[in-house]
């Protein structure tokens, strides 16, 4: 009898470290929230930020993509006329890409165009076929699958708007370096509006396909004319490619931004109902226990 008492009394006494509120668990769980609701709006102002300076750009790169398409014309105009009578077995892959991310799958989509491209039955190549890439992104993505085509590799083009030194910079690598190809394929993504684009492949004929070609028989030249027109429609059809795949990106990035800010939006609308919710509940829970504790004296 006196041990129940003596337990009885240790029951009710107090626990020195003091008990835990009732709505402890409740206030832990505000403070997350609050927490939460405070990242997310800091995310959601960068989001903004981003997608204004993507707009900005945007407007600059269709300048200058108009400008830079008339280069490409000039090249298939020439292309047209010299057709060539062997189809190239053994292609050069030039995938134009970038360096930079958060601009949606506008990488991924000239990387599986290349793949289907090496893989394509009804024109066939090579599968050992060159590839070099323009933007790490993009050779990223090939080294997964393709490292033993990756003949070569360029960064630092297209963080502004590309020029055609930069096109020029580039056509003059490949032409010095030692890879063995018979026709080049520049793999881009084509722009259709500002919020839409898709792959694209562009055929450039090469040195010995201008000098084997109907066209170019008929005529007496030196091989320095062959070889300084192939090099100087090499670098046009870059060229062109870059300031369509930047504007590309640049809507991208802007579309990816602004997508990106509207789901900040909604999550901050579900965090604030939920906080607010929970603080209520917090009050009532509170005034409870205060109408408790008066009715009780």
């Amino acid at each position: 009898m006196l041990a129940r008492r003596s337990l009885a009394r240790i029951a009710t006494q107090p626990s020195p470290l003091g008990a835990a509120p009732k709505n402890a668990r409740n206030m832990a769980t505000l403070r997350e929230i609050e927490l939460r609701l405070k990242s997310v709006k800091n995310i959601e102002k960068i989001t903004k930020s981003m997608k204004m300076i993507a707009s900005t750009k945007l407007a600059k790169a269709q300048r200058a993509m108009q400008s830079g398409k008339q280069y490409g014309l000039a090249n298939s105009e020439i292309f047209q006329h010299t057709p060539s009578e062997t189809p190239a077995k053994r292609k050069l892959f030039i995938v134009v890409s970038s360096d930079k991310g958060l601009c949606g799958g506008i990488h991924s989509s000239v990387t599986k165009a290349t793949r289907r491209a090496i893989a394509d039955t009804e024109k066939p190549v090579e599968s050992d076929s060159p590839i070099m890439v323009i933007g790490d992104k993009s050779k990223m993505q090939l080294s997964r699958v393709l490292a033993k085509n990756l003949a070569m590799s360029f960064n630092q083009i297209g963080r502004d708007i590309p020029t055609f030194a930069d096109a020029a910079g580039v056509a003059d690598l490949i032409v010095k370096s030692d890879v063995k190809y018979d026709g080049i394929s520049i793999v881009y993504n084509k722009f259709i509006s500002a919020v839409s684009y898709e792959p694209d492949v562009v055929e450039v004929v090469g040195e010995n396909a201008l000098k084997e070609s109907a066209g170019f028989r008929a005529y007496e030249m030196e091989d320095d004319v062959t070889k300084d027109l192939a090099e100087f429609s090499l670098a046009n059809a870059i060229y062109a490619a870059l300031v369509e795949a930047h504007a590309c990106e640049q809507s991208a990035r802007r579309n990816a931004m602004d997508n990106a800010s509207k789901n900040a939006k909604d999550m901050i609308d579900r965090l604030t109902m939920q906080y607010n919710r929970g603080r209520q509940a917090a009050i009532t829970n509170e005034l409870v226990d205060i109408i408790t504790g008066a009715s009780a004296l």
